[in-house]
């Protein structure tokens, strides 16, 4: 199929598929190869142009005036990016964390792919999610090729429920097999209709979600940032809760999990989800440049009233004193 390039200003590439969103894509000369639900391409950036080459599918194939829709649609090129930054609380470690990630992007995923990949990556790193994602996708999906290229889609829920916990296990799940296998068959079944609940408001759609198995606040949070676009979802892992304690709240030694997440929802306000994706980019790949004895110190007027927000009607939380240090960046 012909080149089609799509402009894409404000957008990095390289930079958005390596931030832990997405696990599939890769690297194939100067662009990257994967596929879009159905749809195997290949992506180049080229300053602020995508080059963009789409493969065949099994299924009727999209028109040729929807394929550049479909670039732009998955990777939210239509997302106001200055403005989601200048909402962000104005920080040490925020401020270097958006500087640090300039270009990237929350993609738009389909939500069973989503859901599966992250039932798949409890207690993973992205190294080994991508290795199961390639297994699962080998083993149960379809094969596409792009040029020279050979691809394959995320294997349908359907797939999935059919296989047994032994053939699962076989893509490097352990334990996670049986979680996975159980979801599949509640969402293949129509049992856990994902689509449906994009019409449910915040509360609900992470309440259904932790009712799936293998499903727990962070994975919900994380689904509904990557599949439903829920902005505000605050995901917290390993890397942003040693931010937050580190470096926001470095004197609370004793909050809880819910404190933490009551926290994040209040002081990183309605794009929350970009605040964490940049600060979980910057912390993974800039870790060698944070001290890990530094804070940083929440003085904005803006910071002062999201802070007091949340401070507020909780008698035992009073106060969070601003720290003296400054972030090393």
């Amino acid at each position: 199929m012909k080149l089609i390039e799509i402009p894409a200003p404000d957008f990095d590439l390289a930079m958005t598929l390596d931030s832990g969103q997405v696990f599939h894509w890769e690297k194939a000369g100067n662009g990257f190869v994967g596929t879009i639900g159905d749809v195997p391409a290949c992506v180049q950036q080229d300053d602020d142009i995508l080059k963009v080459r789409f493969g065949e599918t099994r299924k009727p194939a999209p028109e040729a005036r929807a394929l550049p829709g479909i670039i732009a649609h998955y990777f939210a090129l239509d997302h106001p990016l200055t403005e989601i930054c200048a909402s962000f609380p104005d920080d040490a470690l925020m401020n270097a964390a958006c500087d640090f990630c300039c270009g990237l992007r929350i993609i738009r995923q389909p939500k069973w792919e989503c859901l599966a990949t992250f039932i798949c990556s409890s207690v993973k790193q992205v190294a080994h999610i991508r290795q199961i994602s390639a297994a699962l996708r080998t083993r149960f999906g379809d094969r596409r090729k792009i040029g020279d290229h050979v691809v394959y889609t995320f294997p349908a829920a359907r797939s999935i429920a059919r296989a047994s916990e032994t053939e699962l296990r076989e893509c490097k799940l352990g334990y996670r097999a049986k979680n996975l296998r159980v979801t599949a068959q509640r969402v293949s079944s129509g049992e856990s209709d994902l689509e449906e609940w994009s019409r449910l408001p915040d509360g609900d759609l992470r309440k259904n979600l932790c009712e799936l198995p293998g499903v727990g606040a962070k994975i919900a949070n994380c689904v509904m940032l990557f599949a439903y676009e829920r902005l505000r979802a605050f995901p917290i892992d390993v890397w942003i809760e040693r931010v937050l304690r580190q470096h926001y709240l470095p004197r609370r030694k004793k909050m809880t999990a819910q404190q933490l997440c009551e926290f994040a929802e209040t002081y990183f306000g309605e794009h929350g989800g970009y605040a964490q994706q940049y600060l979980f980019h910057h912390a993974r790949v800039a870790k060698s440049l944070i001290s890990r004895d530094s804070s940083t110190p929440l003085r904005s007027a803006r910071n002062d009233k999201r802070t007091n927000a949340w401070i507020g009607g909780r008698g035992r939380l009073r106060s969070i004193a601003p720290t003296s240090g400054m972030m090393s960046t």
